[in-house]
């Protein structure tokens, strides 16, 4: 499998909220177990606040092929209210490869499509072919927009 046949995959949504409600919930790492899709995080790292490119956040995981690991997540896209990116690694930060990114643009007021997109182009073959070229995430990615949905309007 070459990473020509690998293109990012993205899920998207129209929320029934503004983009700064949606934002808030993205930047704040720790909230991310309420509306993860997949079922992989878990509760428990303590993070501050995103406010920027460069920031790091640690995100519990669970994979039943891998058990308990920490997935270290620099941020590298940060515009208030319109965008924001990570990309996850090790401890000493060395990048996997892929990418998540969440894309928010308004649509009529106080309503905003979301766009959550997994971007595996430059992760290793194994790491590719683990995932389906990002396939594998899509159902979740749709299961988090629709977390990511109940939140945002129930706040």
């Amino acid at each position: 499998m070459s990473t020509d046949e690998c293109k990012p995959v993205s899920v998207s949504r129209r929320i029934e909220a503004p983009a700064g409600a949606i934002f808030n919930l993205l930047a704040q790492p720790d909230r991310h177990p309420e509306f993860d899709g997949s079922a992989m995080l878990r509760p428990g790292a303590n993070n501050e606040e995103i406010t920027g490119v460069g920031d790091v956040f640690v995100t519990k995981m669970y994979f039943e092929a891998m058990g308990d690991y920490e997935m270290y997540n620099r941020v590298v896209v940060f515009e208030t209210d319109r965008c924001i990116a990570w990309e996850p690694g090790n401890p000493e930060l060395d990048r996997n490869g892929s990418r998540w990114r969440y894309d928010l643009a308004p649509d009529g007021p106080g309503a905003t499509v979301v766009t959550e997109t997994y971007d595996c182009t430059d992760a290793p073959e194994k790491v590719r072919e683990a995932v389906d070229n990002g396939n594998a995430w899509l159902a979740g990615m749709a299961e988090t927009l629709e977390r990511l949905d109940q939140l945002s309007t129930t706040q």
